[in-house]
């Protein structure tokens, strides 16, 4: 399906849009790539305002957009480097709160239409709670179109004063492709024995290492697995502030785990895995959770946020931080191959009804092209 801008349809100059993007979580950082790839695929000019970290590792520019530094601050420099990236642009796309808000400080006086994308919820306890609650009503009420990616997240743009908010097209975008990737049965083996898991299954978790992820609950769970024979082993992938407190309580406890670190091989070690764990405390729509029904990996996952609505029946959901209900899920599964693949063919079924890559664009395009067409006079 190729949808062409009516802009460019009509004989009008191409449609300009300016994505913006603070540090970005890998998801919607991979979603911005895919958008600018596809919408300048479609004739529309594409301005990626991102820090410079991001578009090395992102590479905004090789997917056909032009690339503006723009830091994660807030500060006035920031912004008004923000404000001038948006000067002549026919509509700005923020994604995340953050990021959001500085759109809306740099659009200041402006009739610039503002689209807001909220791939997740940001958290935070005590006074910076009511921060994030107040930046949160400043951003929907100045947005002209907020795009939730799961249910849950548009009704709350909607309980916090949204006048449009509605329910994002939003694709798991490909992997840029190696031969290896092509057969990952190869690489299984390989990947089996750098992790130290040949002759015991190999559970993956991937994410950072923050509180909210669920580890803790994880680690709890490994002690009811240790009795086992082969005893599993449960490889997290991902950095971040609990590293060291994680790294000790595994060594004190003895517990089958290892911390490798961030990688960026994901879908290679998700293909080498027995089963997945998604332990978290708060999801929105989880990269992980797609990646391991896309590779027929069965998932033990936590019942929170947008995962439910996500997969579906395909995986096994759990209440979130009941190591108990985790831990019998995985000895299950374990010990029961035919559920493993029937959870396999339900995910396949159940990835099928997401949207691809084109479909999220065509959506973005519509939703562009109906803010941005000019108004037939009465």
């Amino acid at each position: 399906m190729t949808h062409v801008s009516s802009h460019s349809a009509t004989g009008q100059s191409p449609l300009r849009t300016v994505q913006v993007l603070g540090g970005g979580n890998a998801g919607s950082s991979a979603h911005v790539r895919s958008l600018a790839s596809g919408l300048a695929a479609r004739g529309v000019r594409v301005t990626v305002c991102a820090p410079a970290e991001a578009d090395h590792t992102y590479d905004f520019t090789g997917a056909g957009a032009e690339h503006v530094h723009v830091p994660r601050s807030s500060d006035p420099a920031s912004v008004a480097a923000l404000r001038d990236a948006c000067r002549d642009a026919d509509l700005v796309h923020a994604h995340g709160l953050h990021a959001s808000f500085r759109a809306v400080l740099a659009l200041s006086g402006r009739r610039t239409p503002l689209v807001v994308t909220w791939h997740d919820r940001a958290y935070a306890e005590g006074a910076r709670a009511h921060l994030l609650r107040l930046l949160e009503r400043r951003v929907v009420k100045a947005a002209t179109v907020v795009l939730g990616t799961t249910s849950d997240l548009v009704d709350r743009a909607r309980r916090t004063g949204a006048r449009d908010a509605r329910l994002a097209a939003v694709s798991l975008p490909g992997p840029r492709h190696s031969a290896e990737q092509d057969d990952p049965d190869r690489l299984r083996p390989k990947v089996r024995a750098e992790l130290g898991a040949i002759g015991r299954p190999l559970l993956m978790a991937v994410g950072s290492l923050e509180r909210h992820r669920g580890y803790d609950t994880l680690l709890d769970a490994t002690r009811a697995w240790r009795g086992l024979d082969p005893v599993p082993l449960v490889a997290i992938a991902g950095e971040g502030p609990l590293r060291g407190e994680l790294q000790r309580r595994i060594e004190d406890e003895g517990l089958p785990v290892r911390l490798v670190g961030r990688r960026d091989d994901i879908p290679e070690l998700l293909a080498a895995a027995d089963l997945a764990l998604l332990p978290s405390g708060r999801e929105a729509r989880s990269v992980l959770a797609q990646e391991a029904l896309h590779a027929r990996v069965p998932l033990v996952a936590t019942r929170v946020g947008g995962i439910p609505e996500l997969v579906g029946d395909a995986a096994e959901l759990v209440p979130a931080a009941d190591a108990e209900a985790l831990a019998d899920a995985v000895v299950r599964l374990l010990a029961d191959p035919e559920r493993c693949e029937l959870l396999r063919e339900k995910g396949v079924r159940q990835a099928a009804t997401w949207p691809t890559e084109d479909e999220t664009v065509a959506q973005v395009l519509s939703v562009y092209d109906e803010l941005t067409q000019p108004r037939p006079l009465i």
